[in-house]
């Protein structure tokens, strides 16, 4: 008797477990569509920073790609240069359509999970032109800033409401995103208003603001962790950090922030931030960033000291350790130490033979850190703006088989893993070296993005 009754517990046993495992069922979500005018065989799917698949391109440039469970938030796909955020949901079948010249406002969805997302897309379409618009209105008085604001955000909260009135199947948490993607920006615009009211009034000061100026902060959570790398969010959180930090006493700075600057604003995000990823992200940015509008390589060793002691990245420490190290190695007013370059027939030539007797700036990239269409764009005007100076381009590392299409490719070369440039490259990172038509070293660590570049290179151009 007793041996059936422990037969009976068990088969009942295995009946209660197969049951609860048949109710656990997977979903499937199905991601896909068609590129037009591709830029690489492949589409990447990420959700923050982290690769959940790769899906490739077929013959007629099309893809298709499952999930098994996939987390209801937000998600970002890449395709060559170019990305875009897009929200699903379990059991989703989005699709999507765009062509790479003009890869944002071609992009539409079809499918289960399309109308949510086709409204994000319009969102970040109106978040482009509100840019223009506000263009002519950070330049007046904050009454005439906040009547104006005011205006624009009662518009988008009432195309908030009416997406959400007649959605109603849509979740909490969608509904929570689509207000943050309609009213953020705004936001990111009021924090930003006393620094470009004071880049263009007369006496360079900030407005007078009073306290309602910022009321919205109150409704505002600036640690949401998951959205850190949701750009509507965290541009807002960025310019609230600067904000603040101008608010302990410094002066508006049209060129450069000043060394106190960078570290009353690394300790703001120390005690602002909770989560420590973001906390340590936005340490590094900001560290990196100020270190290359300086373009300068004199280096504000405190700013760096301070950012060693706050961020608890090791990561990131030896990448900020090794830019340091990289800005030493090449000294201003010395000549430049002799290094090989290959070209793109493998063929090996020296750097210095290269440039000898012309006046050059030498970009060195790598692809994990800058697009081959902004280094287009910017090179192309470089060299019309300044045709005394010769532009070369040297890759540090990537697919030595791929130069970049529409740049000469006579000043176009690649680093073999032996050139002695690599000592002064340990960072990976993009850095400008210019040189006088003597060889020697006008600056050493320069960003091409930078507007203090310009006093270098007009100098080089006429000189």
């Amino acid at each position: 008797m007793a041996k059936k009754l422990i037969l009976f517990l068990q088969i009942l046993f295995l009946g209660i477990l197969i049951s609860c495992n048949s109710d656990k069922k997977e979903t499937l979500t199905y991601f896909g569509g068609k590129i037009i005018n591709p830029k690489s065989n492949h589409v990447v799917l990420y959700a923050m920073e982290k690769v959940i698949d790769t899906f490739l391109l077929d013959d007629n440039n099309k893809f298709i790609g499952k999930i098994s469970n996939a987390q209801e938030g937000l998600y970002y796909f890449a395709h060559g240069d170019e990305n875009q955020h897009i929200y699903l949901e379990p059991n989703d079948s989005l699709m999507l359509r765009l062509n790479t010249w003009d890869f944002d406002e071609s992009l539409v969805f079809a499918g289960k999970g399309a109308e949510r997302n086709n409204i994000l897309v319009d969102c970040y379409l109106e978040n482009e032109k509100d840019r223009k618009f506000f263009y002519q209105f950070n330049k007046k008085e904050p009454i005439v800033f906040k009547e104006k604001v005011d205006s624009l955000l009662a518009i988008k909260l009432n195309m908030y409401d009416d997406y959400v009135a007649s959605h109603p199947e849509e979740t909490k948490s969608f509904n929570e995103i689509l207000k943050i993607t309609l009213t953020y920006p705004t936001f990111a615009r009021v924090e930003k208003y006393p620094m470009i009211y004071a880049k263009y009034s007369d006496n360079g000061s900030f407005p007078d603001i009073n306290d309602s100026f910022y009321e919205y902060r109150r409704a505002i959570e600036i640690n949401k962790g998951s959205l850190m790398y949701y750009p509507p969010y965290s541009q807002y959180i960025r310019n609230y950090l600067y904000n603040e930090t101008y608010a302990l006493g410094h002066a508006p700075m049209k060129s450069e922030y000043s060394s106190k600057f960078t570290i009353d604003l690394l300790h703001t995000i120390d005690e602002k931030i909770a989560s420590v990823s973001s906390k340590n992200a936005f340490l590094k940015q900001t560290v990196v960033s100020h270190f290359y509008n300086k373009s300068s390589c004199t280096i504000n060793f405190e700013a760096f000291d301070t950012f060693f002691d706050l961020s608890t990245n090791d990561k990131d420490k030896k990448l900020i350790q090794n830019l340091v190290c990289d800005a030493k190695s090449v000294v201003i007013s010395e000549s430049l130490a002799d290094f090989k370059v290959s070209d793109y027939t493998d063929t090996q030539y020296s750097i210095l033979e290269i440039i000898k007797d012309k006046s050059a700036l030498l970009f060195f990239w790598s692809p994990d850190f800058i697009s081959e269409s902004y280094m287009t764009s910017r090179f192309n005007y470089l060299t019309n703006t300044y045709p005394n100076i010769k532009f070369i381009e040297i890759k540090i590392d990537g697919d030595k088989n791929e130069r970049i299409q529409k740049l000469d490719i006579k000043n176009q070369f690649y680093l073999h893993e032996k050139s002695e440039a690599h000592h002064f490259l340990t960072s990976k990172m993009p850095r400008s070296i210019l040189i006088d038509k003597k060889g020697v070293v006008l600056n050493g660590f320069a960003s091409i993005s930078s507007y203090n570049l310009n006093p270098f290179l007009k100098e080089l151009n006429e000189n």
